[in-house]
């Protein structure tokens, strides 16, 4: 008797076939093609490489025994190696023995003693700002992370009537215009450095922020600026503050060289007390990387202070609570270690001490290897004038060298500095000093 198609279609070999070809569907579809990239060339391009890990990348590969490191934008002892200060040692070994120490979190806002400290040290333990309890703070991953915060800040709240604008000096630290630009602020710069004196355009940078619209946001450099080592005196600093004040703009103060610069804390922090004193709304971004040498550790910590009125205190409330859900959402927490040691030496009168005299080490060696670097260039007669290298203040300094000067210090004598002349006072000691002030004398008289 004949299989009907409804028999046929349940017989054992039809539904061995159909598994089969089941089966070679599911194989077929594994080795089919992955379907192509969301993230295309188009989508998300190469990035240029970061030129400063660049050149610090080139210097590792070259194997001269004589080469130089002048890139590095940390403090480097005589013999060019990394210097723990003496008294984070003290500090470290003291919490090593806390047998309270615990790995807990912190809270959202950060270590309080830290803090406190914080804001003393940067304004002054007799400001009107502590006194009158307009400011708010919060612990933030080192300096950038203050800067970042401070501007997500501003850009979620800060609605001046004209357009949002950021402005940055000519040259700034390049990282300044990713923050921004990141949170969804424009910028723009004001002239700062005078390639003819190799100091402080100071009328170019007034009449800048003259034109401005009101309103603007303006990043200033406490102190040391960076990349330039040229600060204004204290009188251009308060026509600095005139302008600002007419044109209603809104500082930010970074400030990651507070006493590494002059050795004296209170004279780097003048410019920041002299605004506050004179009651600006200010941001201020503080960083404990390098007058501290804790550089790995991220200690920072980010300030907005309010202008005196009856409803201060209301407004660093309110401004408070936003900061702390910016920051949870970005980070939950601080980091503790490097917040603890900041906090033992800050709040220890002994400690304290110690730490200023630590910065004098530091700052002193700088300044003494400018006063060197000058006298050996204008005893060689190196074309050019050099007076600027001891003008200039802080880690860096804008040499006033040319890109094709650089690159021949760089494949002749092995010496490495960023494109534009900068080079950082820290990896000169007494060992390569004069080296580098030949080479210079060399690339110098050797491309004119």
């Amino acid at each position: 008797m004949p299989l009907s198609p409804k028999s046929l279609k349940n017989s054992p070999s039809s539904n061995l076939q159909t598994h089969s070809q089941s089966r070679l569907s599911q194989v077929s579809s594994h080795l089919a093609p992955m379907a192509s990239t969301s993230f295309n060339a188009d989508a998300v391009p190469q990035a240029p490489e970061d030129a400063l890990f660049g050149l610090m990348a080139a210097f590792r590969r070259d194997e001269d025994p004589k080469k130089v490191d002048l890139g590095i934008g940390a403090y480097r002892d005589n013999n060019a190696k990394p210097w723990v200060l003496p008294v984070v040692k003290r500090a470290d070994e003291i919490l090593r023995k806390d047998p309270n120490l615990n790995h807990e979190y912190l809270p959202i806002a950060g270590l309080p003693d830290f803090i406190s400290a914080s804001q003393k040290l940067i304004l002054g333990a007799d400001s009107p700002a502590l006194k009158e309890k307009r400011i708010t703070s919060l612990q933030t991953i080192s300096g950038t992370g203050a800067v970042h915060l401070g501007a997500l800040f501003l850009s979620k709240f800060y609605n001046p009537t004209t357009e949002r604008k950021v402005y940055f000096s000519d040259p700034t630290w390049p990282n300044h215009f990713q923050i921004f630009s990141n949170v969804g602020l424009s910028s723009q710069t004001y002239p700062y450095f005078s390639k003819q004196t190799k100091g402080l355009d100071f009328e170019g940078m007034i009449g800048s922020l003259q034109n401005a619209a009101e309103g603007s946001i303006v990043v200033l450099h406490a102190c040391a600026h960076n990349p330039t080592g040229v600060d204004p005196t204290q009188e251009q600093w308060k026509e600095i503050a005139k302008v600002i004040r007419e044109k209603k703009h809104f500082p930010f103060f970074d400030t990651a060289y507070q006493g590494f610069a002059s050795g004296d804390l209170a004279k780097d922090g003048w410019a920041i007390r002299y605004f506050i004193e004179q009651g600006f709304e200010t941001c201020i971004a503080q960083s404990y990387a390098k007058n501290f040498g804790l550089y790995g550790e991220r200690a920072g910590c980010f300030h907005f202070i309010t202008s005196p009125s009856s409803d201060a205190e209301s407004t660093v409330s309110r401004v408070a609570s936003q900061l702390a859900i910016l920051q949870r959402s970005e980070i939950s927490n601080p980091p503790a270690y490097g917040a603890r040691i900041a906090s033992l030496v800050l709040n220890d009168k002994e400690l304290f001490a110690e730490w200023e005299a630590n910065l004098r080490t530091m700052s002193g060696r700088i300044i003494d290897m400018r006063k060197a670097l000058r006298s050996k260039l204008e005893e060689m007669d190196t074309p050019g004038k050099w007076n600027h290298i001891t003008e200039q203040i802080g880690m860096f300094s804008f040499t006033g060298l040319t890109e094709e000067q650089v690159l021949k210090l760089r494949e002749d004598s092995h010496v490495y500095m960023t494109k534009n002349g900068r080079i950082s006072m820290a990896g000169l000691n007494t060992n390569n000093i004069e080296y580098f002030a030949k080479a210079v004398d060399s690339a110098v008289r050797g491309t004119q």
